[in-house]
């Protein structure tokens, strides 16, 4: 077991196991898995060690980065890699932190290295001199493939501020999990912030990698910068092999249920509705107290709990739906956002005044329009026909910037 895991991170990734997470798999053969199975770009130590000899490396990393049963700083320690310090994204260096919870720097005393929080006050992306004394930032971190996950976000300031600096970035590529569609409306630069920085669907189907080359083409770096990459593809993946994530990717996603049911339920985020942080099931759910009971049967109540210490409509009994009831076949099916949740919340919420917060709920949905649709009474149908140009206009753009078979 890698150094980095304490007993609270232990204890917390055999509650995800318990969750629906597989173990993370031991190596078996040069990569530790047969010759058709995904293999990792950072399981593919023998591409980029060679290429990190003689450097200063830092890494941006968190409990995800994982290779085998070893996480990814140690793996370079015991490599004889210089690694002189690590970025970490939003849920902190082991991805323990809280939903929304500040943290801090730290120096991690296992592997003697000072960790620089990129989710920290005022501090979302590395400053010049965090950048003074490496030659190499080595990228790998999980993502989900949904444009409000925040972790590409962190990824593009790193590119940013490394092009500045004339540092190249190395990626270490994974699956993406939910890489098999393409839906949501295109986000409108007027809404774009940390939830959402770029004009892509709610869920665009790339992989980190992928996403990073769209990035640099695409002009997104500002003032003519471009970022130098260096990019270890994922062997043996393909955009409709179902991927099931060897760890959860943050505290509220805690299996493939959350996982696949996330870019639906997180415009719930902009709502008064709650989906179900502060219980057993975040991002598996949705009620609400004021949902007629005999239509909304599931109840649930959230509580304050280390993954979410302030959930919305904490202590209060919510009566919603139980989406983990699906399978994980039919939610991967379904191959698009599934409307039809927010649809019916809306319809059956009795102060429909107050039922959105306006500005959080656009900034997830990329616009005002969709708000505006929902209170105007319009049918799902009529509301995805208004995203189809925008979505036939992304495909053919990241077209240039695909590793891997786009989707038939």
């Amino acid at each position: 077991m890698s150094r980095l895991f304490t007993p609270l991170a232990v204890a917390f990734l055999l509650l995800m196991v318990s969750a629906g997470f597989p173990a993370p798999a031991e190596p078996l053969n040069s990569y530790g898995i047969s010759s058709d199975r995904i293999i990792p770009g950072a399981w593919q130590t023998e591409k980029y060690l060679p290429l990190l000899e003689g450097k200063r490396v830092a890494v941006a990393v968190n409990h995800t980065s994982m290779v085998g049963n070893r996480h990814l700083a140690d793996t370079l320690l015991l490599s004889g890699v210089n690694v002189v310090k690590a970025f970490s994204p939003e849920h902190g260096f082991r991805g323990e932190a809280a939903d929304g919870e500040l943290v801090d720097d730290e120096y991690d005393e296992t592997t003697r290295l000072p960790v620089i929080s990129l989710y920290g006050t005022g501090q979302r992306r590395p400053s010049a001199t965090h950048l003074s004394d490496i030659d190499i930032i080595v990228f790998d971190i999980q993502d989900v493939g949904a444009r409000f996950y925040t972790y590409v976000s962190t990824m593009t300031y790193i590119m940013q501020e490394a092009a500045s600096q004339g540092i190249p970035v190395m990626i270490l590529d994974r699956p993406n999990p939910n890489g098999h569609y393409i839906d949501g409306p295109v986000l409108e630069l007027e809404y774009a912030s940390f939830i959402g920085l770029h004009p892509v669907p709610v869920v665009h189907g790339m992989t980190m990698a992928e996403y990073a080359q769209m990035v640099n083409g695409e002009g997104w770096l500002g003032l003519g910068r471009v970022c130098e990459l260096v990019i270890i593809k994922v062997e043996n993946y393909t955009r409709q092999t179902p991927y099931c994530l060897p760890l959860p990717p943050s505290p509220n996603l805690p299996n493939m249920h959350s996982v696949y049911l996330y870019p639906s339920l997180c415009l719930f985020e902009g709502t008064q509705i709650s989906v179900g942080r502060g219980t057993p099931k975040p991002f598996q759910v949705f009620g609400h107290p004021e949902f007629p009971p005999e239509l909304f049967t599931f109840t649930f109540m959230p509580e304050s709990q280390p993954a979410s210490k302030y959930p919305p409509l904490e202590g209060q009994t919510c009566y919603g739906k139980d989406l983990s009831i699906h399978s994980l076949d039919s939610l991967r099916a379904g191959n698009r956002i599934n409307l039809a949740y927010l649809l019916e919340a809306y319809r059956h919420f009795p102060d429909k005044a107050a039922f959105f917060s306006d500005r959080a709920f656009d900034l997830r949905a990329g616009n005002s329009l969709l708000r505006n649709q929902i209170r105007a009474g319009l049918s799902e149908e009529h509301i995805r026909m208004s995203w189809q140009e925008g979505l036939d206009a992304f495909r053919k753009f990241r077209e240039p910037y695909l590793l891997y078979p786009d989707l038939d």
